[in-house]
């Protein structure tokens, strides 16, 4: 924050509000996660209602981690057992009220502030921006894609008195939203990407969702577009006085004439000034939205006074990458959190946060370069020595000349090194075992040449998991059932060939309610790397009994003879043990039949040491209208027989019946509790919200060798393909054994390269495939989609008459598994 605020002053900024204040302490922090408590004593906690959690129901856990001030809304009581000695602010809206703080703090900042908004690119330039600027002045930068009506707030929090330019994103997805961010951000600089289809579901039309966007500029000095976006370009120069438009393009007409001329090695940008000076600067990326928005750049960075010579030496330190937070498998059982593009407190904090949230290992380590351009630098490593002491890090690994001012005052194991190749000298394969390892430093470092260092080397064909749209997903089914339902979620089959285990510990911080497996071994499994929810075994066997018992997992039981089997072992161990009761409805595959239930009550009379924690049933059809009248039969049968288990236990269990697709159809059958399965992973199987959705995983390998092939030649095993014209084709790392179903050969199936789709050109192999990429500019090396963002894992089904759970399941264990915070 620019200036501590006590809370007098906080309530009179936010207006209209009721105090309970027992003292008036000045506010350091503002926070709305009671996870991120680092000062209790000089943070003020913003109860939030969102919809998943609500910030009040916190409270208690904040005052017992020593909080003591909270922003709260109207009518709010102390909880019993909280002592009176806390202080409160009331207010009607505590969202507004965040806003409102946080347009305060930014108007005590008196120097550049600079506002990135549009459909695409926002975050990178963003980024590449403010890694640019840092070769001269100290920026704050909106954190990862901190860009929504709470991300903006909590970036302006971020901005300290010492810096001298702040770039902030802002992003909307529905009208009369981003007045309220203009009202925060009030940029002295905009720049507007540009406008696409993202978000379109929200609006009524383009020109409503442009209009709404522009709304962030009307008070700013200089707006940045590029004038080739024809609709852009007309609204801007419609709406803005000329002497605020700053304006680039390929073609002369604009301010600045930034034009591309590409290379085998790399592209030159000529730039073309508006005094007729040029320049030329060379990038190391070809593909044309990084072109796009290294253009932004470079035009924000010339209106922000730097010179062409600064501006190329802080590309030389860019790269394609992707802008976020990804978990790689390391030697010896480690985990690396790979950060390597972000170098700044923010930044840091949320790394911090994440590697916080992963499942325990032997030791934390963090890999930590100098920060670059942080004004005053006693007082900022002072801060990064609090954030590495809160965050229990055992291990420091610093590199560079200003980061060894911690060294000898913090509690945790220090090396310090002068540069990475020091480093890099001494770390061997056997340096890190079973350890969590983050990496995080400015580019000029170059630590992505440490991750590749540790990084284990496996199969180079890799399925990424979007932790984000997983998070996504499950809010959006929240939001689907009443407040009061649980959730379990199935996790079984490798989370759906996702990675069990990294998925259920992100659950268990989402804080779901149970987890779903099928064997268990799976289960074991998960207990064995920290996850300590409850586990749900669909099919276990009698030879695996003292592992459940071991374990505490929770089996299915399914018929009398089992009942009998499991009740007996419990018996002999003088053990009890929670078990889940399937009721068959329909499905005809496992359960107890409406005629066993006479049975079933003299069985849990006989064996109270099985405790029945819930009963539950699976649905036939319930992702087809056509089977609604069967669903609803089957519902109707499943709530009697629970009426009737009910009786003779004398207690109603959790009752479950509803898969994904029913949450979507049958709401009023929500019973207890839901489970989750595949619409977690991004798949709608209704159709009814195929939108809504985000697909949590992209399947992804390289081009390994491109071909020049005459018309007539045939290509593959058993010459299945024929190239028809010539042209060229491409060979790609993967194959049936890595999970690319055979079924896809001789253009059944399709890859994106580069954005464009290239049909598989003959069968299948075990471990490549051939594509044909006539027409497409592609070089060796480059990456290809499988499946994920722009290809549809339904129509890829479809496609080969399989449903998406076969294609998830299928992926083969040597593909890895990389997952990410974006």
């Amino acid at each position: 924050m620019i200036r501590r605020l006590n809370l007098q002053e906080i309530s009179e900024i936010v207006g209209n509000a009721q105090e309970t204040l027992v003292e008036v302490p000045e506010v350091l922090h503002i926070i709305i996660d009671s996870r991120a408590v680092i000062q209790p004593d000089q943070s003020l906690f913003v109860a939030l209602k969102g919809a998943k959690f609500d910030g009040h129901d916190f409270i208690t856990e904040l005052y017992d981690l020593g909080v003591r001030n909270f922003l709260v809304k109207n009518g709010y009581q102390v909880p019993s057992g909280i002592s009176h000695e806390v202080n409160l602010i009331h207010v009607k809206d505590t969202r507004k009220a965040l806003q409102q703080l946080a347009a305060y703090q930014r108007g005590l900042f008196d120097k550049p502030v600079v506002a990135i908004t549009g459909s695409n690119g926002k975050t990178i330039i963003k980024e590449w921006l403010g890694q640019i600027l840092s070769q001269q002045f100290a920026v704050a930068k909106s954190p990862k894609s901190y860009n929504s009506q709470v991300g903006v707030p909590l970036s302006v929090f971020g901005i300290e008195a010492y810096h001298q330019v702040a770039v902030l994103e802002a992003g909307i997805s529905k009208p009369n939203e981003m007045q309220a961010l203009a009202e925060i951000i009030k940029p002295d600089i905009g720049i507007f990407s540009n406008i696409g289809t993202a978000h379109e579901e929200g609006f009524e039309s383009m020109q409503q969702k442009l209009q709404e966007k522009v709304l962030l500029f009307k008070d700013a000095r200089y707006l940045i577009y590029r004038k080739d976006q024809a609709a852009v370009a007309a609204y801007l120069e419609q709406k803005f006085e000329s002497s605020r438009l700053i304006s680039w393009s390929e073609h002369p007409g604009a301010d600045y004439t930034l034009s591309i001329k590409k290379d085998s090695e790399r592209t030159k940008i000529i730039l073309l000034k508006p005094d007729l000076g040029m320049f030329t600067f060379q990038v190391a990326f070809a593909d044309e939205a990084s072109l796009e928005n290294i253009r932004h750049v470079i035009v924000a960075a010339l209106s922000l006074g730097m010179s062409e010579p600064q501006i190329q030496e802080g590309i030389n330190h860019l790269k394609a990458v992707d802008m976020r937070l990804t978990l790689k498998s390391g030697y010896n059982e480690s985990i690396i959190i790979d950060d390597t593009y972000n170098n700044d407190l923010a930044g840091l904090k949320l790394a911090l946060d994440f590697m916080a949230a992963q499942r325990p290992k032997n030791r934390k380590v963090l890999i930590l370069s100098d920060l670059m351009q942080v004004g005053k630098a006693d007082e900022v490593y002072q801060e990064v020595g609090n954030l590495i002491h809160f965050y229990q890090i055992d291990l420091l690994i610093g590199v560079g000349l200003d980061i060894a001012r911690l060294r000898g005052i913090l509690s945790c194991e220090q090396r310090f090194y002068s540069n990475t190749e020091e480093l890099l000298v001494d770390l061997r394969e056997d340096t890190f075992e079973n350890d969590l390892i983050l990496v995080t430093g400015a580019r000029t470092f170059g630590f992505e040449r440490i991750v590749n260092k540790l990084q284990q080397r496996i199969h180079g064909t890799t399925l990424e998991i979007n932790l984000n749209a997983l998070t996504h997903n499950y809010n959006f089914y929240k939001t689907k059932v009443n407040p009061s339902t649980k959730i379990m979620v199935m996790v079984k089959a490798f989370a759906y060939g996702g990675g069990a285990t990294e998925i259920a510990n992100h659950l268990q911080q989402l804080k779901a309610d149970y987890l779903a497996v099928a064997y268990t071994d799976e289960g074991v499994a998960l207990r064995e790397q920290g996850i300590k929810l409850p586990i749900m075994v669909l099919n276990p066997s009698q030879d695996a009994f003292h592992l459940l018992q071991k374990h505490e997992l929770e089996p299915v039981v399914y018929s009398p003879s089992f009942f009998r089997q499991l009740g007996k072992y419990c018996r002999t161990q003088h053990a009890s043990m929670k078990i889940h009761l399937d009721l068959d409805t329909g499905m005809h595959r496992l359960g107890f039949d409406i005629s066993q239930l006479a049975e079933l009550k003299e069985l849990i009379q006989q064996f109270p040491e099985l405790i029945v924690a819930s009963l539950y049933t699976h649905l036939v059809g319930a992702d087809e209208a056509t089977h609604e009248d069967f669903s609803i039969k089957q519902l109707e049968l499943f709530s009697k027989m629970c009426s009737q288990v009910s009786n003779f236990l004398g207690f109603m269990p959790l009752r479950h019946a509803l898969n994904s697709a029913g949450i979507i159809r049958y709401p009023a059958y929500q019973f207890d509790m839901v489970r989750l399965g595949i619409g977690l992973y991004g798949v709608e199987v209704n159709g009814l919200f195929d939108t809504a959705l985000r697909p949590i995983s992209s399947l992804k390998t390289t081009i390994s060798q491109i071909k020049t092939i005459e018309a007539g030649e045939t290509i593959g095993y058993s010459r299945k393909g024929k190239m028809k014209n010539s042209g060229k084709i491409a060979t790609i790392a993967i194959g049936y054994a890595d999970g690319y179903d055979r079924r896809f050969s001789n253009g059944k199936g399709y890859v994106l390269i580069q954005g464009q789709k290239a049909p598989i050109i003959g069968n299948v192999c075990m471990d490549m495939c051939m594509v044909d990429i006539t027409g497409i500019d592609a070089k060796e090396g480059d990456e290809v989609l499988i499946y994920g963002p722009g290809i549809s894992l339904k129509e890829l089904a479809t496609q080969i008459g399989t449903i998406p759970y076969e294609l998830l399941t299928n992926i083969s264990s040597r593909v890895k598994r990389v997952y990410y915070l974006d």
